[in-house]
């Protein structure tokens, strides 16, 4: 069977689709046992059986059928997701004061990166793939934000970020603005990658400051990049390179079954 355009689904082909852009939203938090009972559950309707095309005789089909769906997912969120829309912003009397530290370790284990030699590499398909040193980033154009950030555990917080508008800074090195992805590596050995409109979008920062003082460790110093579009794992910390590519990236939560897209 075909996939079409969202747009030009039939109507029970449309409502099979639905039932698995909703379902697998949910399955960046559970655990992998709880993701397959989850997949064969959704298959035993029948019309996903269909749409993947796969057998449940096996737990590699299993997980071949799934990340079929999240793909899917995907396209059905990348087809919805508003370049202009902006999120709901908030007055600084309601940032979430302490705002909640989360990462995939401890905060005792938050890295310590030295301000005086970092440096950010930019790679890929940009013109200038010169290193960008501190100083050089808070010299340019600055704004900030107090957003909502919306974790897939279920907690969400407001806080207050400001930096450089992160279309400004693709402008600046002169990155292919019709590549297909925006890659990041970090200095806690995380990586994650992002589609161009999110990425061009108004509200997504790279971030240098945390309520006016510069970002602390434990968010993410030097920089993070803030996106209140993303859920919060797609907002990486401590970020040490970024790559524009139209090779699927990947990331280190999406490669193991979360959705890649990941909008809030």
């Amino acid at each position: 069977m075909k996939i079409q355009t969202p747009a030009r689904l039939d109507f029970d082909s449309k409502a099979v689709l639905d039932e698995a852009a909703s379902r697998i939203s949910q399955v960046g938090r559970v655990t992998e046992p709880a993701r397959r009972a989850f997949l064969r559950r959704s298959l035993s309707l029948g019309g996903l059986a269909m749409l993947t095309g796969c057998t449940l005789a096996h737990e590699d089909s299993v997980d071949a059928a799934l990340t079929r769906i999240s793909r899917m997912n995907d396209d059905v969120q990348a087809w919805l997701f508003d370049p202009n829309r902006l999120a709901p912003t908030y007055p600084e009397s309601m940032i979430t004061r302490p705002f909640p530290f989360n990462a995939y370790y401890s905060e005792d284990e938050v890295r310590q990166i030295d301000e005086g030699s970092y440096r950010l590499e930019v790679t890929g398909l940009v013109a200038d793939k010169r290193k960008w040193a501190l100083p050089e980033l808070r010299a340019m154009a600055q704004t900030s934000q107090v957003t909502r950030h919306i974790c897939v555990e279920g907690w969400s917080a407001i806080g207050k970020w400001g930096g450089v508008p992160f279309a400004d800074f693709l402008r600046r090195v002169g990155a292919d603005m019709t590549a297909k992805y925006v890659g990041f590596k970090c200095g806690d050995d995380y990586f994650t990658s992002i589609d161009m409109p999110t990425a061009l979008h108004p509200q997504t920062l790279l971030a240098l400051t945390y309520d006016s003082q510069p970002l602390p460790p434990k968010y993410g110093f030097p920089m993070k990049l803030r996106m209140p579009t993303k859920l919060g794992y797609k907002n990486p910390k401590h970020i040490q390179a970024i790559f524009v590519t139209n090779t699927y990236p990947g990331g280190y939560w999406e490669d193991q079954g979360y959705n890649w897209f990941g909008g809030s």
